[in-house]
């Protein structure tokens, strides 16, 4: 089967359901945060919540694209996705994986809200350790990291736990004024349902966060089956298996016309540099492009060839678009963005996703992949919640969870993966949610209605994820390389 050796066919099938395990850690280690409020509020029984919640999370992710998923596997060097040696990739799979996968349980285990994207992240960036602590990399040091990357994904992962904790305050504070009906502002009664419309307002947010979890979570497991399947699998999964050559051609056109018009002059060493690539991987893409080529009749070595040109093309067109000395018209910076990075993803697409332009050559997950992954969250989500649900309801503010708070904190945190995964950045849902909850807690009676130990707790748990799946991650890809020879 794909012409695998036993034991690397082994290896890739144990990979995969890894990478599924992950996915379904993440859905009952995320849970608590979509149905912790109608659980503790009595508006759901826990069975009937699990279950919608799973199945919003399933649908959410069905429908979410591939953004988020490419920004993930962006951080990544550019020279681990390129390397056509299966065991080296084995080596980066099996370390992302295992780091965190034991991270996310270990948290769970001591029902610690922690973040599933940092965990992930954090593997990532210990790949990029390890890759440059490898004796032949000793020249190059971290810049292979895509450090760029990474600072805009930790922006998003920092700004948006705060971004809900003080929209929350902001929220909590309007309905105080406004709200005239003061039962929305007390603790659920025990066993006792709330009144249907304060019920009704906890269903619909609790739907919106499982559904925008799924569009923003799940497609980091996407992330982790497709660098699975490059690193195993390159000659089918190396460029997009439904290629529209046609399309990428007129993208490399434009984007060598537009690249044409540049004044170098004005540009710094490293943004004439990143110049020159753009147009040596044009060339050598147009090279392969021939006429008459398809996606059947390329070698594993051209489809490897292709990649690398294709991701060097659109990370150094970034830089010239972004860049201030390029002076270029708002027409051509708009077409060399569409050219590289594509155009916007519908809000619903179903099944196997890609991106447009040269970004579709590498930006794409089939629709089986997207299908096992959704699979594996929403089940996940049906299991697992107690845990994490009593931190969320009891232990974040000294008081018990209000329904007002419940509402307030699962909409910001709603509004603000939807907005992160609009802008393709994964962002911790557990983190939103929890700050979220703090924010109704100040705004309830001050900062002093905090719970410390598990505010301590939270932040600690903040704190120590990337540096211990950093160090774990890049520690076990040293090692797997080492035995791999």
């Amino acid at each position: 089967m794909f012409g695998l050796d036993p034991t690397l066919l082994f290896l890739l099938f144990f990979c995969l359901f890894a990478a599924c395990a992950f996915e379904f850690v993440n859905g009952f280690h995320d849970t608590a945060n979509a149905v912790a409020t109608v659980i503790y509020t009595h508006s759901l029984k826990p069975s009937q919540a699990v279950v919608w919640s799973g199945f919003m999370n399933f649908l959410g992710l069905l429908t979410g694209g591939v953004g988020v998923t490419m920004s993930i596997i962006g951080l990544l060097p550019t020279e681990l996705l390129i390397d056509s040696n299966v065991y080296h990739s084995m080596a980066m799979a099996l370390a992302l994986l295992i780091s965190a996968i034991l991270w996310n349980l270990g948290t769970w285990y001591f029902g610690i809200p922690a973040s599933s994207s940092h965990t992930l992240i954090g593997s990532i960036i210990g790949i990029g350790v390890g890759h440059a602590l490898l004796p032949e990399n000793s020249n190059k040091g971290i810049s292979a990291i895509n450090w760029d990357k990474a600072i805009e994904i930790g922006q998003a992962l920092l700004l948006s736990p705060i971004f809900g904790f003080a929209l929350a305050i902001i929220l909590m504070y309007i309905l105080k004024k406004t709200v005239k009906n003061k039962d929305i502002f007390k603790e659920p009664k025990k066993d006792t349902p709330p009144p249907m419309w304060i019920r009704a307002i906890l269903v619909a947010t609790c739907t919106l966060v499982s559904f925008f979890h799924g569009r923003n979570d799940g497609q980091k497991g996407i992330g982790l089956v497709m660098v699975i399947l490059i690193a195993f699998l390159p000659g089918y999964f190396a460029v997009n298996t439904n290629l529209n050559i046609p399309e990428v051609k007129a993208s490399l056109v434009q984007v060598q016309q537009i690249v044409a018009k540049i004044d170098t002059i004005p540009l710094s060493e490293k943004e004439v540099e990143s110049y020159h690539k753009v147009l040596e991987s044009s060339a050598d893409l147009k090279v392969i492009l021939v006429e008459g080529v398809t996606p059947a009749n390329l070698t594993t070595a051209q489809k490897f060839d292709i990649r690398k040109a294709a991701l060097t093309i659109n990370k150094n067109a970034k830089k010239l678009i972004e860049s201030e000395s390029v002076a270029l018209s708002g027409t051509d910076l708009n077409a060399l963005k569409k050219a590289t990075a594509g155009k916007k993803a519908p809000f619903f697409s179903f099944g196997s996703s890609s991106s447009s332009g040269m970004a579709g050559v590498t930006d794409f997950a089939p629709a089986w992949v997207m299908w096992i992954v959704a699979l594996s969250l929403g089940l996940g989500t049906m299991v697992g919640w107690k845990r994490i649900v009593v931190t969320i309801g009891e232990k974040i503010g000294k008081n018990h969870l209000t329904y007002a708070q419940g509402a307030s904190a699962e909409l910001i945190a709603s509004l603000t993966i939807g907005l992160a995964t609009a802008y393709k950045w994964p962002v911790s849902t557990t983190h939103v949610l929890s700050s979220g909850i703090a924010g109704t807690m100040v705004a309830n009676r001050g900062i002093k209605n905090l719970q410390g130990g598990t505010v301590k707790n939270i932040v600690m748990a903040w704190i120590l994820t990337l540096p211990v799946t950093i160090i774990l991650s890049a520690a076990l890809f040293v090692f797997f390389r080492w035995i791999s020879g």
